[in-house]
C-alpha cells in the first residue's frame, strides 16, 4: 500500500454509490476513492493493482460476478486474503450474512435507507477501517 488511504467501493447502484462517496468526502475519510460497478472489474483491478486499497466496501448483488464470489476469490488469493472487506448491502437476509462470514468477510453492514443514517454509518465505517483498525504491515 502507498501512503494514501484508499477505499475501493464496488457498487452498481448509482444512488448508493453517490451517497457513499458523498458521506466519505463529507467526513474527510479518504484521500483516494476508487469506484467500480461490477465484480469482475473489482477482481481484475485487485489482481493487477500496484498498491492495494486499505479496505473494500463490497455490494452483495453485482453484475458479472456477485459480491459473494468476489469475496470468495479475494479470501482464497494469498496476495489479497488479508484485505479487509466490508459487505455493504441492502440485503438483511440471514443467509447472505452467514454466507459472507463463512467466506471470511470482515464486516457485514445493511445500508440504512435514509441519507443521514446512511452517511453516519459510512462515516463510522470509514473512520474505523482507515483510522482505528491496525492492519498487518
Amino acid at each position: 500500500m502507498n501512503g494514501a488511504l484508499e477505499i475501493l467501493i464496488v457498487e452498481d447502484n448509482p444512488r448508493d454509490l453517490e451517497m457513499t462517496v458523498r458521506a466519505l468526502k463529507r467526513h474527510n475519510l479518504a484521500n483516494h476513492l476508487l469506484t467500480l460497478e461490477d465484480g469482475q472489474a473489482a477482481l481484475d483491478y485487485l489482481r493487477d493493482a500496484k498498491s492495494l486499497p486499505n479496505v473494500i466496501f463490497l455490494d452483495l448483488k453485482l453484475p458479472k460476478v456477485d459480491g459473494l464470489e468476489v469475496l470468495r476469490q479475494i479470501k482464497n488469493d494469498p496476495n489479497l486474503k488479508q484485505l479487509p472487506v466490508v459487505m455493504l448491502t441492502s440485503s438483511s437476509q440471514e443467509r447472505d450474512r452467514i454466507a459472507s462470514y463463512d467466506l471470511g468477510v470482515n464486516s457485514f453492514v445493511v445500508k440504512p435507507i435514509d441519507f443521514e443514517s446512511f452517511a453516519s454509518t459510512i462515516a463510522q465505517l470509514g473512520f474505523y477501517w482507515l483510522v482505528v483498525n491496525e492492519p498487518p504491515k
